[in-house]
């Protein structure tokens, strides 16, 4: 199973309101502007800040260019 494609469309991170990165082999989605990785769990999203890992100014970086 994998993440619905739709909810990309409609969630943002919960911090910062931006669009966040699917992040499929590591199942998490990730919030650039907050430099935090959301975990996907049983295909569910968990979009609490307290449960996100934090991810450095280089990874965040990494997501973007990916983006871009």
């Amino acid at each position: 199973m994998s993440l619905n494609p739709n909810l990309l469309d409609i969630l943002v991170c919960p911090v910062t309101k931006t669009k966040l990165y699917y992040d499929k082999e590591k199942q998490e989605l990730i919030a650039t502007a907050a430099n935090l990785a959301y975990p996907i769990r049983d295909d569910i999203p968990v979009m609490l800040e307290d449960e996100a890992r934090v991810i450095s100014a280089e990874e965040a970086e990494h997501y973007r260019k990916l983006k871009g």
